[in-house]
């Protein structure tokens, strides 16, 4: 991989020696818009990840938020499934997930996660759509930063950056509307009345979106971003990349009028394909790290390609063996389902079914049990050993339960407290739980005990905990 970042210049030494700055300094890209089948494709998923992101916190369920992350009554609700703290399992699961999708698509098809819903190139071309609206195009644009300033120009640059403010303070807004409930937030956008947590990260979240979308760009895809530093130790000779046909495009050459060009290649030197890049790379120089996969270049060449009446694909998404083996399109698809590949898909679907399963055949309770520190062990009336523990009942279906607890494991063994508790809709209910046994029940010393809570409609609704009992 070429790395770009490298700026070689003259300086002292022997004849001929260069020195290898270890930066280089910033240029301004310019985007140039593209339209073709990758950039159809991009903008579905720009549609589709915003509707997803901006709607999902306005929808409703069972009289609440549909997708809630509610951070003070520490409970995530998802849909109809209420998750708790102690379902932090099901976090190690997604992220899992996540990870083996990342391989098995990096694999594949290399960053197709980086060009088409990685929030930063979302939000990038979001803000270089307004940018466009605004300022114009690629050459407009040029032409208006070099300008001196004046009333057109001030007025220009005031309006796209008042439009990138709205956006990420409404962008910040939406984020904090997963951990605090939708209609608190607009309540308190009417009367301004936040609180300090929720104005910190909704001015945290948009300062963020408008740096890095509004001016960092490409600078997060090839320093910031980790996955373009590893990205190669996940592909292979079969793996699908953006790739410049050297062989069919070289020597590359502008068409003159009446001049010989059989010697040329199909490549006219347009610069086409560097304009369009959003990262500023030359896909002609090789496969690169800063590439996001986006599949710009491959429009803007395929649009050269039928003005010229040539035949596309002189960039197209292709695998190291397809291009030296010279695959045709059957050959290249049947390479992708390679043992790798099969191998990164079962682990991927056995984790989505166990985790599927798991979550379908989860009990709608918690309990834990937690013994009263105070009073290990007391003798009480009748000359029973009593010991004291807290237990807190967690009813995780929506719809209000009643819990019968009982307790067994030793000879005698009672409950002096009350048997029955009440929970409303998602509710953790905390009780005080008495357990008597008679003195000739156990030796001195440490002894298991279990306590039974079950659904008083559902028997199928039970848990089994696990405690010990001390015998003075």
């Amino acid at each position: 991989m070429n790395d770009n970042r490298e700026n070689s210049t003259p300086g002292p030494g022997p004849e001929g020696e260069k020195v290898v700055s270890l930066y280089e300094k910033h240029k301004k890209i310019y985007v140039r818009p593209v339209t073709g089948w990758w950039a159809t494709w991009r903008w579905v998923f720009v549609w589709g990840t915003q509707a997803l992101f901006y709607g999902l916190p306005w929808l409703q369920w069972n009289d609440r938020q549909a997708v809630l992350f509610h951070l003070v009554e520490r409970k995530f609700y998802l849909f109809g499934m209420v998750l708790w703290p102690q379902d932090v399992f099901y976090l190690a699961v997604l992220l899992i997930i996540s990870a083996y999708g990342l391989f098995l698509f990096s694999a594949v098809a290399g960053r197709l996660f980086c060009g088409y819903t990685c929030p930063q190139t979302v939000y990038t071309e979001i803000f270089m759509w307004i940018e466009n609206r605004i300022e114009g195009d690629r050459l407009a644009r040029i032409k208006l930063d070099k300008a001196p300033l004046n009333g057109r120009k001030l007025r220009l640059k005031l309006t796209k950056h008042a439009l990138w403010l709205l956006f990420s303070l409404w962008t910040g807004f939406t984020l904090v509307g997963y951990f605090t409930p939708m209609h608190e937030l607009v309540d308190n956008l009417v009367t301004f009345n936040f609180g300090g947590w929720e104005i910190f990260w909704i001015l945290f979240y948009a300062g963020f979106t408008y740096m890095m979308a509004g001016f960092m760009r490409e600078q997060v895809c090839k320093y910031m971003c980790p996955y373009a530093r590893f990205q190669s130790v996940m592909f292979d000779p079969d793996t699908l990349v953006i790739t410049y046909d050297a062989e069919r495009g070289e020597p590359r050459g502008a068409r003159k009028k009446d001049a010989d060009v059989s010697r040329l290649g199909d490549c006219v030197d347009c610069g086409i394909c560097v304009q369009v890049c959003p990262t500023g790379i030359d896909i002609r120089n090789g496969l690169q790290y800063e590439c996001i996969s986006c599949g710009a270049c491959i429009d803007g060449c395929d649009a050269v390609m039928d003005k010229l009446g040539m035949p596309r694909g002189l960039i197209r998404y292709t695998s190291e063996n397809a291009l030296a083996r010279k695959f045709d399109r059957t050959g290249l698809l049947s390479h992708i389902v390679r043992p790798r590949i099969i191998l990164y898909t079962v682990i991927l679907v056995l984790i989505v079914l166990a985790a599927a399963w798991s979550i379908a055949t989860r009990i709608p309770l918690r309990a834990d049990v937690i013994r009263d520190r105070a009073t290990l062990a007391r003798e009480v009336e009748g000359g029973k050993i009593e010991n004291v523990y807290t237990m807190k009942v967690m009813n995780v279906s929506e719809a209000p339960r009643a819990f019968l607890i009982s307790v067994t494991g030793l000879e005698g063994i009672e409950l002096a407290s009350e048997r029955r508790v009440e929970t409303g809709p998602a509710e953790n209910r905390e009780v005080t739980v008495n357990v008597r046994v008679p003195p000739e029940a156990a030796p001195k010393g440490s002894h298991k005990i279990f306590f039974n809570v079950v659904a008083e409609d559902d028997a199928q609704v039970a848990v089994h905990e696990k405690t010990t009992f001390l015998m003075p």
